[in-house]
């Protein structure tokens, strides 16, 4: 066997692997993709029918949506885009944290956990105009990704 045809084989091999390895991988980006959707969906029906069940929603109660609607945004954006929004999931931490504040608040305790979830809430607030600001200043240069 000559050696280019062995050079060869060893290019259609590789070439190969690479294809079933992209087939293998975005599958499974495809399929967790979907199970997140599904759960984000269905944790969102759950608690819309205990707030109906309820008879009312409080501040809580939607807030709580709020998180599970920019959960549902940023499995969106990641199947569209094949990125993941860092900016999302910083939202996600600021309503997860007003939740919490508006919950302790709703108990009237004045501690100094107030002041440190507040605290964390500003310093997140500042992450995102930092992200905002050095993505319009400093754009990156995105390959295609499903190339």
């Amino acid at each position: 066997m000559s050696l280019e045809r062995v050079e060869a084989t060893n290019r259609r091999m590789q070439s190969v692997a690479d294809a079933v390895g992209r087939l293998l991988v975005d599958g499974f980006h495809y399929l967790a993709l979907f199970a997140i959707g599904g759960v984000i969906v269905w944790s969102a029906g759950v608690a819309l029918a205990g707030m109906l069940g309820k008879g009312h929603a409080s501040i809580d109660d939607i807030l709580l949506l709020f998180i599970y609607l920019e959960l549902g945004a940023m499995v969106g954006i990641y199947f569209k885009t094949n990125h993941m929004p860092v900016r999302f999931l910083i939202y996600v931490a600021i309503t997860a944290l007003t939740r919490l504040l508006i919950s302790e608040q709703a108990h009237h305790t004045t501690s100094d956990a107030l002041v440190l979830v507040s605290g964390a809430i500003l310093l997140l607030a500042f992450a995102t105009l930092v992200i905002r600001y050095g993505s319009s200043k400093f754009p990156s240069e995105r390959p295609d990704a499903r190339e």
